[in-house]
């Protein structure tokens, strides 16, 4: 067993406030930091020790930004071998619609010792500070965590049961699909006046939260949220938000990209 360690940990949905004290923990006292995109700019800026190497290897597809990630697992792996410790963080959650089978699978395969501490998925954020709980009786008995990245794969009997269900469905990674996914819905039988919730840059100060029903979609011709991480809610309990928001979200006009505005410098992997 090699003497590093690669810590796989969640930095949550946004808020700098909401990472765990275990994983702030890390980010004070690691040797090599490989970051994500949705990792808040603030916790680098504020925690991470100067001597520290942190290495960006995001993704934006919408952007043409890629880190293969047999990159990441390489970089993992080789910094470990030299008895670092590697905290590999990522947005929202280490498990949720993330790589880390893989990076799991190299780690076991080169003898390498691994802890992974869990995050608030963006789910969680964007239901909570937008006042949409995503189970409530009454309303939705359970919820789904779903991404429309790879809509070849959707069977036909797929849409329909997510057309049909009163299950709260909440869509990850789907930003440029929102046209394709109200009219997949709506052939399949949805109702019209469902509402659908928008949220963009969950938990931060750049917080947008838009409630339409499929039919408002329709007519207002909305098409794609390509460059800001967008979630959708569908469900009843959209209806909840307009009654219970709490936070105070931007204006038109104010609005920028929290995740790209790092003022601290870091590596690239090349």
């Amino acid at each position: 067993m090699n003497s590093g360690k690669v810590i796989l940990a969640g930095a949550g949905p946004g808020d700098p406030e909401l990472i765990s004290l275990k994983a702030l923990r890390y980010l004070k006292t690691a040797d090599i930091i490989l970051i994500d995109r949705l990792v808040s700019p603030e916790l680098i800026e504020l925690y991470v020790n100067k001597t520290t190497k942190v290495i960006y290897v995001g993704k934006q597809c919408s952007k043409g930004i890629h880190t293969p990630q047999q990159e990441i697992n390489e970089l993992m792996v080789s910094y470990a071998k030299l008895g670092m410790t590697v905290l590999r963080l990522k947005g929202g959650d280490v498990s949720i619609f993330s790589n880390i089978l893989d990076e799991l699978r190299v780690l076991k395969e080169n003898r390498i010792k691994y802890e992974i501490i869990p995050g608030i998925s963006a789910a969680l954020g964007a239901a909570a500070y937008s006042a949409i709980p995503l189970t409530s009786r009454g309303y939705s008995r359970a919820v789904r965590f779903l991404t429309l990245f790879d809509t070849i794969s959707i069977e036909q009997d797929t849409w329909r049961d997510w057309a049909k269900t009163e299950d709260t469905l909440v869509f990850y990674m789907s930003g440029q699909k929102l046209k394709y996914l109200v009219q997949a819905l709506l052939s399949q039988g949805i109702a019209s006046e469902k509402g659908i919730a928008i949220i963009q840059q969950a938990s931060t100060i750049y917080q947008k939260t838009t409630v339409y029903s499929f039919k408002d979609i329709m007519e207002k011709e909305l098409i794609a949220f390509e460059y800001v991480p967008t979630l959708f809610i569908v469900g009843k309990v959209v209806e909840l938000h307009e009654q219970f928001a709490w936070k105070e979200e931007i204006k038109e006009g104010e609005y920028y990209s929290y995740f790209d505005n790092h003022i601290k410098e870091f590596q690239y992997a090349i």
